[in-house]
C-alpha cells in the first residue's frame, strides 16, 4: 500500500501533527490517530483488498475501525481464511522480521479504517517509544492466543460452534473495552467462507441462533446484533 500521493482517493493525505511532536510524554492514542511523515489513514470499502499475498512487505497496519480477514492460497489455488482481525489489531507485521513480501491477503470484510505505518517508521517507534512497543507486544500475544484457539476450533469443534465463535470475535467479546454488539452488514456467503462450511448451513445456524435470542438481525444479516448469550453455544461440551 503506497503513500497517498501514489494511491487512490480512499487514502487520506498525511499532514503535520504538531501536538504530537511538541508533546514531552509520548501519547500512543494520539499517535494512532494522527497522520504524519511515514504514516497515514486508509479507508476501505467492504471486500476491498488492503494488500495481497506476495506483495512487497513495506507497511504495518493498525486496524482502527471495521474488520479484516487474512487469507492464504496454496499452489493448487485453494483459499483458506486464517484469521479475522478487529479494531486494535496490528497486521502486516512480518515485514518487521525480515519478510520481503506479505504471506497472506488482507481484505476488508466491512467498511474499514486502517492506520498505515511505513516499516522503517514502525521500527523506529518500537525502539524509541515504550508505549508503542508495549501496545504492539500485547496485541501480538493476544493474536497468538487467538490463533491457538482458532486451530483447536477447526480441529475439534463443529461448524455451529465455529460460527458462534466468529460472531463473538467480530463483536469483540473478550477484548478490552465494550463489545461492538451491532455489526455492519455481513453476507452469509462471507460467513460460510470464514468458517469453512456452506451457505445453507450458515442459514440454518443463524435462524437457530435468532430463535434462541442469541442474535438479532434484519434481512440478509442487516444490522446484526450479537448478544453475550451466544457464548453458551461455544461453551457447550
Amino acid at each position: 500500500m503506497s503513500p497517498p500521493s501514489r494511491r487512490r482517493a480512499f487514502l487520506v493525505a498525511p499532514g503535520p501533527s504538531k501536538a504530537l511532536l511538541k508533546s514531552h510524554a509520548f501519547n500512543v492514542e494520539l499517535f494512532l490517530n494522527s497522520a504524519g511523515p511515514g504514516r497515514w489513514v486508509a479507508k476501505l470499502k467492504a471486500k476491498e483488498t488492503v494488500f495481497s499475498q506476495g506483495d512487497p512487505g513495506k507497511y504495518v497496519m493498525y486496524l482502527r475501525e471495521g474488520g479484516v480477514k487474512l487469507t492464504v492460497v496454496n499452489t493448487a489455488g485453494k483459499e483458506a481464511v486464517v484469521e479475522i482481525l478487529g479494531p486494535g489489531d496490528f497486521f502486516g507485521v512480518r515485514c518487521l522480521a525480515g519478510r520481503s513480501v506479505y504471506t497472506a491477503t488482507a481484505t476488508a470484510i466491512v467498511p474499514t479504517t486502517v492506520f498505515v505505518i511505513e516499516k522503517d517508521e514502525m521500527n523506529r517507534l518500537l525502539h524509541a517509544e515504550h508505549a508503542v512497543s508495549d501496545r504492539f507486544i500485547a496485541n501480538m500475544l493476544a493474536r497468538s492466543a487467538r490463533g491457538e484457539e482458532a486451530l483447536i476450533d477447526q480441529l475439534f469443534n463443529s461448524s455451529e460452534k465455529r460460527l458462534a465463535r466468529v460472531l463473538l470475535l467480530l463483536a469483540r467479546y473478550g477484548e478490552q473495552g465494550e463489545p461492538q454488539k451491532m455489526l455492519p452488514k455481513l453476507s452469509q456467503e462471507m460467513l460460510a467462507e470464514m468458517i469453512g462450511t456452506t451457505r445453507p448451513r450458515i442459514n440454518l445456524f443463524m435462524n437457530k441462533f435468532r430463535k434462541l435470542g442469541f442474535i438479532e438481525y434484519g434481512g440478509e444479516l442487516r444490522g446484526l446484533q450479537v448478544n453475550k448469550s451466544l457464548l453458551s453455544i461455544v461453551l457447550q461440551g
